[in-house]
């Protein structure tokens, strides 16, 4: 039996993830493309953006034009606080659930959201009708939630190999150091504005030293699985290559706990997860395996101390990062099969 076919609206289409999430639901075949829409660029094909769309789709829009009676779906690839107040104005109409792929609802205290971002939220009754949703962990209560909140980037590479192991207590919570590099992609389509003083194209440069934003949703997070504190360094890292991201993760395995239980683990808490590839131990393991896919692969390896272990996890900071687990989060939401258009 055929399922029923969505209606969705794309808003940010011409962004890095934007381009990425219309390239995937062009060929999603549960996925009507009812308008892409974007602040510049009105009435130009998005082809002429990204030659990887072969499809047919509709010209980009403004927002205004939708009716949004007549969709099921928006995604929303905007800058931090643009999309709380598109879903503010939207919420009212009973048929239309969101999926954000901005930071607006990562946060369930709008307090911390003013902490870590630096604005005030402009939904804050909103935050509670919202899901934070790493797909692999959310599967059984997403189906209740019309705002989907996708995490960040580096967030998804993190939690996906540490949350498991934190439930079980297998490592120790008092020094954990996470050391992630993406390719520069993950600054935005106007990374060369927010990065004037260095050449990116050929340089690695360490950035937010102390504080970044995405540290806010990591300790949320922690917090739900262990009420005392974890302590954790992260330092986040832009590389002179598009798309990808490698978290490196060094962690004091408890006593007792050995780098093949920490491995069994992990097997078999995502054993079900068809995007989440854990390797053999001590496999060399970097991003060119999983780009333009929705794939984590993980490896998980000695150190040159017997009590310390490190984590691989490498995934596509615009796909499993953003606009795949995006549509992951989709299938999931309208009981669609979680690989499809994703395979």
């Amino acid at each position: 039996m055929s399922q029923k076919k969505i209606k969705v609206v794309i808003a940010g289409a011409t962004g890095f993830v934007g381009l990425d999430l219309v390239h995937i639901l062009s060929k999603h075949p549960n996925v009507v493309i009812k308008h892409l829409c974007a602040k510049k660029n009105i009435g130009k094909k998005i082809s002429s953006f990204d030659r990887r769309i072969k499809k047919k789709l509709p010209k980009i829009s403004s927002l205004s034009k939708v009716n949004w009676e007549t969709v099921d779906l928006l995604f929303l690839s905007l800058p931090n606080g643009e999309a709380q107040k598109v879903i503010f104005n939207l919420f009212k109409y009973k048929n239309l659930k969101f999926i954000d792929l901005s930071g607006d609802f990562r946060l369930e205290n709008f307090s911390n959201y003013k902490k870590w971002y630096l604005i005030n939220h402009k939904a804050k009754n909103l935050i509670s009708e919202s899901i934070y949703s790493i797909s692999e962990f959310v599967k059984n209560n997403i189906k209740k939630y019309r705002i989907i909140s996708n995490p960040g980037c580096y967030p998804t590479s993190i939690q996906i190999p540490l949350i498991p192991l934190i439930k079980k207590r297998l490592i120790k919570f008092d020094n954990i150091t996470i050391d992630s590099k993406s390719g520069f992609s993950g600054a935005g389509k106007n990374y060369k504005k927010k990065f004037t003083h260095v050449n990116l194209d050929k340089s690695i440069f360490a950035y937010s030293l102390v504080k970044h934003k995405h540290m806010g949703e990591i300790d949320q997070q922690f917090k739900k699985i262990y009420s005392g504190k974890i302590n954790y360094t992260f330092n986040p890292h832009l590389l002179p290559t598009f798309r990808g991201i490698l978290s490196s993760i060094y962690l004091e395995l408890n006593n007792k706990v050995s780098i093949q239980k920490i491995h069994k683990e992990l097997l078999k808490n995502h054993k079900r997860n068809k995007f989440v590839k854990i390797l053999k131990i001590n496999t060399e393991v970097g991003t060119g395996n999983v780009l333009n896919t929705n794939n984590c692969e993980i490896s998980i390896c000695k150190t040159n101390s017997s009590k310390k272990i490190v984590i691989f996890s490498a995934i596509d900071n615009l796909v499993k990062g953003a606009s795949g687990q995006a549509v992951q989060n989709m299938n999931l939401m309208y009981g669609y099969n979680e690989q499809s258009g994703l395979k």
